[in-house]
């Protein structure tokens, strides 16, 4: 069964730049800049037949490439940090984009997403890192703000159980309008 995904590729040298938030935070298990990314829609665990429904569904989107910003680094897990990500500058057609995703796959019989969306990139995992460390990172790190750049597609990635991070293997690509 592939465990799926939908999602927007982060241009190389916007990679490279995120790669400099890197360290700095002993017990963090740092992504691997060509796995970041910011996740559409999870999918999950689905069979064959749904992921090709999935695809085919993907395939009927019909939207206008737009411009993103990544901004702020934060952290996820409140008061027991599990990981590190950098923000995403609000952006209407990034919302939109993602509210077709999800119709999308209602469409197909999947049920709704089980988490609002706030689009990021994570960088990293962490376990048992104590939360005055990552609040130490963030005050060094956390007014990062990265190049504007355009998307111009989104992609269906696939990935192994595991417990996050990568690998990823491009299914599909999907050009915008």
């Amino acid at each position: 069964m592939p465990r799926l995904f939908t999602a927007l590729e982060i241009p190389s040298d916007i990679a490279e730049t995120l790669s400099m938030l890197r360290g700095g935070l002993p017990g963090a298990r740092w992504i691997s800049p060509d796995f970041y990314h910011v996740t559409l829609r999870f999918i999950g665990d689905v069979d064959h037949a749904v992921a090709r429904d999935a695809a085919a569904a993907l395939d009927e989107i019909d939207r206008f490439g737009f411009d993103l910003t990544l901004t702020g680094v934060d952290q996820f897990g409140n008061h027991k940090p599990h990981s590190i990500f950098v923000g995403v500058k609000g952006n209407d057609a990034l919302t939109d984009l993602q509210a077709e995703h999800e119709r999308a796959m209602k469409r197909i019989g999947l049920p709704p997403e089980g988490r609002n969306f706030k689009p990021h990139v994570t960088l990293a995992r962490l376990r048992d890192v104590a939360p005055r460390q990552v609040a130490e990172y963030l005050a060094l790190r956390g007014y990062f703000r990265s190049p504007t750049f355009e998307v111009s597609r989104f992609v269906l990635y696939s990935s192994r159980d595991s417990v996050g991070g990568g690998p990823y293997r491009l299914e599909a690509a999907y050009p915008l309008m």
